[in-house]
């Protein structure tokens, strides 16, 4: 019997790529499983409303009062929250001197704040079940990316914050934990904002190449059963954390080659 059988997991941005790749590896292992993302539409017709195991509710987490309401109806649906997944996120793609500042406030406002909202008023419940805080982060929370600056900050900012909250709750039986995803197949550059804010549309990846978000489903739900304390999931992520760490220098100038030579780079023409 799987150790996540009858617990209350609780997962941010559930209606589409890792999110609900999660929702569904969690549900099959019989928990418990309150999911929110801002289409209600769509996150009920991914993930299907006739299970007395799931809770589906319409929260927009840059929003502080849809991130409290969205757990207090966790909380009253079941009683306890035993894990804590802060997965919603978004990215961007252009240079910061093109870029209007609303796509880094919003980007802030997601992937910052959101698991700021949602762990804040997640924490008295997890506290007493000794649970799992999990804020799905990314390479570039360890090495800043070029044409991702405010991507970047914001994941810098979540793993920042999550690191002290660690800290505070040492002596508690709470664990929390961090994952570093590499490039998924998911629809998260797709929706990717650009210099105007716009979606991006079109992603610039070949994502037949690239982990599935049910393969990286598989590894968050391992390591939160592991407690671990920090995940990087690809050869490629843990190489440029070791290099960004060690050779600095030598990884500023690759970081710039790697994303230069991107399709359709925003770099191209500019010095």
């Amino acid at each position: 019997m799987s150790s996540f059988n009858n617990k209350v997991i609780v997962i941010t941005g559930g209606s589409s790529g890792i999110g609900k790749a999660l929702a569904l590896n969690a549900l099959s292992q019989g928990a418990k499983v309150g999911v929110c993302g801002r289409d209600a539409a769509k996150l009920q017709s991914q993930l299907g409303i006739a299970n007395e195991h799931l809770l589906c509710i319409k929260a927009d987490v840059s929003i502080e009062a849809e991130c409290k309401a969205f757990i207090d109806a966790v909380q009253q649906k079941w009683g306890a929250i035993d894990v804590l997944i802060n997965n919603a996120g978004i990215s961007m793609r252009a240079l910061f001197e093109e870029v209007d500042l609303s796509v880094l406030k919003e980007l802030m406002d997601i992937n910052f704040w959101g698991t700021v909202y949602t762990t804040k008023y997640a924490l008295p419940f997890i506290k007493k079940q000794k649970g799992v805080i999990v804020g799905v982060s990314s390479i570039a929370g360890y090495r800043g990316l070029p044409c991702r600056t405010g991507y970047s900050a914001s994941k810098y900012a979540m793993t920042g914050f999550l690191e002290s909250l660690r800290t505070e709750l040492l002596h508690t039986g709470v664990h929390v934990m961090w994952v570093c995803p590499g490039f998924i197949a998911s629809n998260i550059r797709n929706v990717a904002r650009g210099a105007d804010g716009s979606a991006q549309k079109e992603t610039p990846l070949d994502e037949s190449k690239l982990m599935s978000a049910e393969e990286c489903a598989s590894i968050i739900m391992g390591s939160i059963e592991k407690r671990k304390r920090t995940v990087v999931m690809t050869g490629q992520g843990k190489l440029t954390v070791w290099m960004n760490k060690l050779f600095p220098a030598l990884a500023d100038k690759l970081v710039y080659k790697h994303f230069l030579n991107e399709p359709d780079s925003p770099m191209k023409g500019h010095k």
